[in-house]
């Protein structure tokens, strides 16, 4: 080519980069800027003159930023049949920028031994586009924690919406941290329920049995308790324990509370005309409650915890349902007093609980009025008197436990859900007990009967007992001796 033709080519070439949008310097092999493009001025921002003729690294090696986009350029020094592309980070003295940077190995074509020219390096501010690519990923990874966020917030409605309220369920999803370790002082009401007499009763009974009956029980009462927005803190064995008034505060605790428990009541209706069908004996229920001041938190460790309730208000809970029998709810003074809606009451007593000094007194709650309108049925017990008392055999239920010891005694009036038994007897009221009857010299095959003392008549060797549970072969023995009875 013609040296004419050549210096043509070269203004070409110049013009060309010139224009380009891209950057560009050239550095030859003394390490010597000798090119600089407008648009590599703009990236850089640096004048042309600061750069053209001056060694590279006194323009470029200045801020320890600039590393990996110096980096680049050696590569290509190094590695002569190699095109490098890669994003580097640029300081200009005042701001940072991403750069696309590619650098290669120039040769020149019109030398025959294709001698190196230099390093011609190209690149583009592709800052803006970082940042939408950094946007993009961050969107990316909102929308992955926000997946694994909805899979976290439906494990909790899933795992707890069996146990708590909606409005309960969304208040922890919306507040997590009400779910920390730690406790604060609430006022709140604490319901304690029992099924009477069963823990002895489940003894006599085939495990799956026992499963059965209480799955019904528990998955009745639950859909109750959690349609007035209680929270369970636990099942311990038939016994549920429930509290108003956290982890989400609720002014009318006590309202809810004696609600809830006549509706429990009330459903046990459902629960027993289920265990009959299946050929199961029925149940009875005594629910009390209490409410007061408690310490309400997660108790535990950061590996494992529970939230629990700490306070004497939760020991006096237990303590008035102790007092009950099937088919009651009590409630103690603090529960009456701070509730707001009317309160239909059976009965009082005043009583000495194990465990705490003062006198405590106890109310028999038969209905609560409006906005909840709920009202236990009429008793219509129909107790018979015998013309021939049954001889039967008494046995004391200790924590839940029958004891080898006994008493002898007999039955004089009867019904399924009361009896009258006479005898050298001295028990107190609220004893629990189980009762075999018999006739002639042994035991009739009537099944397990269980009950508790009521009421300890002025008349000596009197006891007034309330039945708490039948198995259906006690059911269908009682009523075939009520049947017999003369009208």
């Amino acid at each position: 080519m013609s040296d004419s033709k050549m210096r043509q080519a070269s203004l070409v070439y110049q013009n060309i980069i010139h224009n380009m949008n891209e950057g560009v310097i050239i550095v030859d092999f003394l390490g010597v800027i000798v090119l600089v493009n407008p648009a590599a001025e703009k990236i850089l921002e640096l004048a042309a003159e600061d750069m053209l003729s001056r060694k590279y690294l006194e323009v470029f090696f200045e801020y320890e930023e600039n590393d990996t986009f110096n980096q680049c350029i050696l590569d290509a020094v190094y590695e002569k049949e190699a095109i490098h592309n890669r994003i580097v980070d640029y300081y200009t003295g005042e701001n940072s920028k991403s750069l696309f940077l590619t650098t290669s190995f120039l040769k020149n074509d019109h030398d025959t031994n294709e001698e190196p020219v230099g390093v011609i390096a190209v690149f583009n501010d592709v800052s803006e586009i970082m940042v939408l690519r950094d946007a993009v990923q961050a969107m990316e990874e909102i929308r992955q924690l926000n997946q694994q966020l909805e899979a976290r917030n439906e494990f909790i409605s899933q795992t707890f919406g069996r146990y708590l309220s909606d409005e309960i369920v969304k208040a922890l999803i919306e507040k997590p941290g009400g779910l920390s370790m730690g406790g604060e002082i609430r006022e709140v009401s604490i319901i304690m329920t029992d099924l009477r007499g069963f823990t002895s009763m489940s003894e006599t009974m085939p495990p799956e049995t026992v499963v059965n009956i209480l799955n019904n029980y528990l998955s009745t009462m639950v859909d109750v308790i959690v349609k007035y927005q209680g929270t369970i803190l636990e099942f311990i064995g038939d016994a549920i324990m429930v509290v108003f008034g956290t982890p989400v505060p609720m002014e009318d605790h006590a309202d809810h509370a004696i609600a809830c428990a006549l509706d429990m009541q009330l459903a046990m209706e459902e629960v027993n005309r289920w265990n009959i069908e299946q050929g199961f004996p029925t149940i009875e229920m005594g629910i009390g409650i209490n409410s007061g001041s408690v310490v309400a938190g997660n108790i535990g460790s950061e590996k494992r915890s529970k939230y629990s309730l700490i306070g004497s208000h939760v020991n006096l809970a237990a303590r008035v349902e102790s007092y009950t029998v099937g088919g009651k709810v009590f409630v103690s003074h603090n529960t009456l007093e701070m509730a707001s809606a009317v309160i239909s009451l059976k009965g009082k007593m005043e009583v000495y609980p194990k465990g705490i000094r003062q006198l405590v007194k106890i109310y028999d709650v038969d209905g609560i009025g409006e906005p909840y309108g709920l009202y236990l049925p009429l008793e219509h017990i129909g107790v018979a008197d015998l013309v021939r008392p049954l001889p039967v055999r008494i046995s004391l239920i200790h924590n839940k436990q029958c004891g080898e010891d006994s008493l002898t005694g007999l039955i004089t009036s009867l019904s399924l859900k009361e009896l009258t038994i006479k005898g050298e007897l001295d028990l107190e009221p609220r004893t629990d007990v189980k009762l075999e009857i018999g006739e002639g010299s042994g035991p009739v095959k009537a099944g397990d009967i269980y009950a508790k003392v009521v009421d300890v008549p002025e008349e000596p060797g009197s006891l007034s007992l309330r039945i708490t549970s039948l198995s259906s072969v006690s059911r269908s023995y009682i009523q075939g001796i009520l049947d017999s009875q003369p009208l």
